[in-house]
C-alpha cells in the first residue's frame, strides 16, 4: 500500500488551528475535534464538570435534534461517533461515508456551537453520570489506580475525584450554573480547538468542508491552562504495597522538556517489545511475569506519569523485587543504546500512519503532536527520571543488576517491514482454502482460518493466544492484524491488512499455533491472572459459548491430539493471482484436516437463559434473538429492524428510562448466524425489570416500521453494506460470516436484492413474529432467572 497521506495545516479567521489529512486509499471519512480542557480545569468546587458538560452536547440541539442529533445519525447511517474527557483535554470525534461527511461535520460543530442545556435535561443527565460513577467506584481497577496515586501531592488534581455524580453537580443552584456556562465560554471557542478532518477527498475539498462548518465557533485565543503544582513534595512518602499477583511500578517525572510525549511513546514502544533480549522476553524466560505493559498515564506542562504494570507467573517472595532490579538494569542499558533505535521507530510511525483508518488518522492529528518530532534531549530528559526516587510506590529491596550482567540486546528490525521475498516453487493452491473475488487486490487482504473440535478447548486457547502475542505485536507494527479467537468448539485465526508481508505472518503463526514454546505449554494449568471485566464486557465475551451450547466436557494438555482432530475450514480475499500462490505455500502448516464450513445448530424456540457469574453489584443484560434462518431475505429484515430500532433504544433506556449508562443495540453475528442484540447493564435494575424493559420496547417495532420512511431506511442500510465503499476490515468481516452461513460469491449481490424487496407487510409480520412468547432468545446475564 503506497504512503498517499498529504497534509495541511491552517487556522480559519476565527482562531480555529485545523489539520487536514487527504489519503485517497480511505473509503471513509472522519473528525475529530479536540478542546484544550479537561477535568484538571475546573474548579476543585464541582468534580465532574468537564465530564458533565461533555454529555450534555450530546443531547443536541435546537437544529438537530431527537433522530437527527449527531449521535442518532451517525449509528443510522453505520458509522462510529464518541467523546473522551481526559485531564487537559476532551475530545470529539466520528467516522461516517463520504457521502454524510459534511452533514456528520455540520452536526458536530453545531452542538458545541449550539449546546441545548435546559435544567430538565441536564437533570436527567446527571442520572447517567451518576450510574457511571457508581460502576467506577465499584470496579476493582478504578480503586487500585486511586490507591496507587496516593504518594503524590494532595495539591495535584490527579489526586482528586472527577467522575462527576448527582451530590458533586448540583444542577438546580445557581452557582452551579454559572460555573458550567463559564467553563463553557473560557474554553469551548475557536482559540481552544483543533479539528482534525481526514478522508480520501482532495485537501482543498477538505479545507472548505473545515471553512463552512468550524466558521461556526466564537472567535477566540488559546486560554492558558493553570499549571498543575508539583507532582511529589518532600512531604511525600512512598508507600508500601502488599505482595500481589499484579505490581506497578509508576514514577512521576518533572520538568521535561517539549516533546515528552513523543519520548514517552517513543520509549515504551522498546519497553513493550517482546523480542530476544528484551525486558519482556527476559522476564518471561526467568518465570517472573506473565505480561508487562508500559504506558505514559498522565502527561501535562512537563509533567508525566509513567506506569509499568506487570502481572507476576507466581507467588514467590522476591518476585516483585526481582522484576524492578531488572527494569532498572534495562532501562541504564536502553539509555546507553536507544539512538541506534531511531531510524527504526520512524519506519514503525510511516508504517502505522500509512495503514491508518481515517478515524486513527483524525484523531492522531488533532492530538497537535510536535512537529519537532522525537528528540534525543527529550528521551535523555525523561530517561534520567526512571529512577527508583521517582517510584510512587517502594516495592520492597531490590538486588541489584548491573546492565552488563544481562545480555540485552537492541531489537532487531522488525522483519515484516522488508519487502517480501517471492516464492519461487510452484505451489497449488489447497482445494479447501476459498479464495473470493469479491473485494479487489488493491494492498488490502485477509485470511481466516476456523477450526472445528471435538469439545471446547478453552485452557489450551489461551495458551496459544498468549503464544501468538510477541508476534502480534510485531504484525501489527507492520500493518497486519493478528486475532486468534475460541467461541464454543471453534478456534479461530485472522490475518488482515497489508498483502505483502501477510503470507510470512501467517506462517509465522502458525508454526507457533502448531508447536507453542515449551514454556507457553507449561504455563497450560496456570489461573487466568486478568483483569476482571465489567460485566457487560464478560457477557459479549462469552456471548459466543451460550449461544453455540458448547459446554466444556474434557480438556486436556495434550495439543497435538487436539490439532489430530480438528477440521478447519478456510476464507481468503484480496489477493492477486500470484499473492495467492505465495499465501498456499504459507498455508502448508495449518494443522488438522479440511473440510466444508460447519453449521452450528439453531437453538430451539422459545426463551433460553443462561448466567456468565461476576462479584459485581451490578446488574448485566443481553438479549439475543436470532434470525428464523440464514436465508439472505431474513438478514435483510432483522439488519432493517436493528437500524430501526438502534436510536430510539439507547434514547429510551439510557436517557428516558435512565437505567444505566452501558446500553446498546444491533445487528451481530456469531459463527456466520445473524441475530439482533440489546444489551444494558444497570446499577440499580434487576434482571427481571431489565427483561421487561426491553421486550416492551421490542413490542413497539411495529410502529417504528409504520413510522418509518422505509425507501429511505432500507437506501441507507444498502450504502451501509455495499463492500465497494466499505473500509477493507469491515468488508473481509462481513463476507467471512457470510462463508460461514454457507453463501457463495455472489452473496453481497443477493443481500443488496433482498434489501430492496423489503415491504411494509412482510416487515410487520415478521415484527410481529418476534414479539411472540415462543419467539428464539437467549438471555445471557450475571444473575439467575427471573423467567
Amino acid at each position: 500500500m503506497p504512503n498517499d497521506i498529504s497534509r495541511r495545516s491552517l487556522t480559519l479567521p476565527n482562531g480555529l488551528n485545523v489539520v487536514l489529512v487527504s489519503a485517497p486509499r480511505l473509503k471513509r471519512c472522519a473528525a475529530a475535534l479536540r478542546v484544550a480542557a479537561g477535568s484538571h480545569d475546573v474548579s476543585a468546587r464541582w468534580p465532574g464538570l468537564a465530564h458533565f458538560l461533555e454529555h450534555l452536547f450530546f443531547l443536541g440541539t435546537e437544529r438537530f435534534a431527537g433522530d437527527e442529533k449527531l449521535m442518532a445519525f451517525v449509528q443510522r447511517h453505520g458509522g462510529q461517533v464518541n467523546a473522551s474527557t481526559r485531564e487537559r483535554t476532551t475530545d470529539f470525534f466520528f467516522e461516517l461515508p463520504r457521502a454524510v461527511f459534511a452533514d456528520g461535520l455540520e452536526r458536530l460543530c453545531e452542538m458545541l456551537a449550539h449546546p441545548r442545556m435546559k435544567i430538565p435535561d441536564q437533570l436527567r443527565e446527571r442520572e447517567v453520570l451518576h450510574a457511571e460513577f457508581i460502576a467506577w467506584s465499584r470496579d476493582d481497577a478504578s480503586r487500585d489506580l486511586l490507591k496507587r496515586l496516593q504518594p503524590l501531592s494532595a495539591l495535584h488534581p490527579l489526586r482528586g475525584f472527577h467522575a462527576g455524580n448527582r451530590f458533586s453537580l448540583p444542577v438546580p443552584r445557581q452557582a452551579f450554573q454559572h460555573a458550567l456556562q463559564d467553563f463553557y465560554r473560557r474554553f469551548y471557542q475557536a482559540g481552544q480547538m483543533t479539528l482534525s478532518l481526514a478522508g480520501p477527498q482532495s485537501l482543498n475539498e477538505l479545507e472548505e468542508l473545515a471553512a463552512q462548518f468550524g466558521g461556526y465557533f466564537v472567535q477566540g485565543i488559546r486560554a492558558e491552562q493553570r499549571r498543575p503544582p508539583a507532582l511529589l513534595t518532600d512531604a511525600t512518602k512512598p508507600i508500601p504495597k502488599p505482595d500481589q499477583r499484579r505490581m506497578h511500578l509508576t514514577f512521576a517525572c518533572e520538568g521535561l522538556p517539549a516533546g515528552q510525549e513523543q519520548a514517552a511513546a517513543f520509549l515504551c514502544t522498546w519497553m513493550n517489545d517482546a523480542q530476544g533480549g528484551g525486558l519482556v522476553t527476559e522476564l518471561r524466560e526467568r518465570g517472573l511475569i506473565e505480561s508487562l505493559k508500559a504506558e505514559a498515564m498522565y502527561e501535562f506542562a512537563g509533567q508525566a506519569v509513567i506506569d509499568i504494570e506487570v502481572a507476576l507467573a507466581a507467588k514467590t517472595p522476591d518476585a516483585s523485587s526481582q522484576v524492578s532490579a531488572l527494569v532498572f538494569s534495562w532501562l541504564a542499558f536502553f539509555k546507553s543504546h536507544y539512538r541506534r533505535l531511531f531510524d527504526e521507530y520512524a519506519r514503525l510511525e510511516q508504517r502505522r500512519l500509512a495503514f491508518s483508518g481515517a478515524l486513527s488518522l483524525a484523531r492522531y492529528f488533532s492530538a497537535e503532536p510536535d512537529t519537532a518530532g522525537l528528540s534525543v534531549d527529550a528521551v535523555d530528559a525523561l530517561l534520567s527520571q526512571l529512577t527508583p526516587q521517582t517510584l510512587l510506590q517502594a516495592e520492597g529491596e531490590c538486588p541489584a543488576y548491573e546492565a552488563s550482567s544481562v545480555d540485552w540486546r537492541v531489537p532487531a528490525p522488525n522483519p515484516f517491514l522488508k519487502q517480501a521475498t517471492p516464492v519461487t516453487a510452484p505451489t497449488l493452491p489447497l482445494p479447501k482454502l476459498t479464495f473470493s473475488d469479491a473485494l479487489p487486490a488493491n494492498g488490502e487482504a485477509a485470511l481466516y482460518l476456523r477450526w472445528a473440535l471435538s469439545t471446547a478447548q478453552p485452557k489450551l486457547a489461551r495458551v496459544l493466544e498468549e503464544s501468538l502475542k510477541p508476534l502480534t505485536a510485531q504484525a501489527n507494527q507492520a500493518g497486519i492484524t493478528l486475532a486468534f479467537s475460541s467461541y464454543g468448539k471453534f478456534w479461530q485465526l485472522k490475518v488482515s491488512g497489508l498483502a505483502e508481508p501477510l503470507p510470512a505472518v501467517l506462517e509465522q503463526a502458525l508454526l507457533l499455533l502448531g508447536q507453542p514454546a515449551a514454556q507457553t505449554l507449561a504455563r497450560y494449568s496456570a489461573p487466568n491472572n486478568e483483569p476482571a471485566l465489567i460485566p457487560i464486557r464478560q457477557l459479549l465475551k462469552t456471548l459466543p459459548d451460550h449461544y453455540l451450547n458448547s459446554p466444556v466436557t474434557h480438556q486436556t494438555d495434550n495439543l497435538q491430539r487436539v490439532w489430530a482432530e480438528a477440521f478447519w475450514t478456510g476464507f481468503a480475499t484480496g489477493f492477486t493471482p500470484s499473492a495467492r500462490n505465495v499465501l498456499s505455500h504459507a498455508a502448508r502448516l495449518i494443522p488438522g484436516f479440511p473440510e466444508h464450513p460447519t453449521h452450528a445448530t439453531l437453538r430451539a424456540s422459545g426463551t433460553h437463559w443462561e448466567i456468565e457469574p461476576s462479584e459485581s453489584a451490578e446488574v448485566a443484560l443481553l438479549m439475543f434473538y436470532p434470525t428464523p434462518s440464514d436465508s439472505l431475505h431474513d438478514e435483510a429484515t432483522w439488519r432493517l429492524f436493528a437500524q430501526l430500532m438502534q436510536a430510539p433504544f439507547y434514547q429510551r433506556l439510557r436517557g428516558e428510562l435512565q437505567l444505566g449508562y452501558a446500553v446498546f443495540s444491533g445487528f451481530r453475528q456469531i459463527a456466520g448466524h445473524g441475530g439482533l442484540l440489546f444489551g444494558v447493564q444497570s446499577p440499580h435494575a434487576s434482571a427481571e425489570q431489565l427483561v421487561a424493559h426491553i421486550e416492551a420496547f421490542i413490542k413497539g417495532l411495529p410502529t417504528l416500521i409504520t413510522a418509518a420512511d422505509l425507501p429511505a431506511r432500507v437506501k441507507i442500510l444498502q450504502d451501509q453494506l455495499d463492500t465497494a465503499d466499505m473500509e477493507h476490515p469491515q468488508a473481509s468481516e462481513l463476507l467471512w460470516h457470510a462463508h460461514m452461513a454457507g453463501h457463495g460469491s455472489d452473496y453481497s449481490a443477493r443481500l443488496q436484492h433482498s434489501l430492496a424487496y423489503l415491504q411494509q407487510a412482510p416487515l410487520l409480520e415478521a415484527a410481529h413474529r418476534l414479539v411472540r412468547a415462543d419467539s428464539p432468545r437467549l438471555c445471557l446475564s450475571n444473575r439467575s432467572s427471573p423467567l
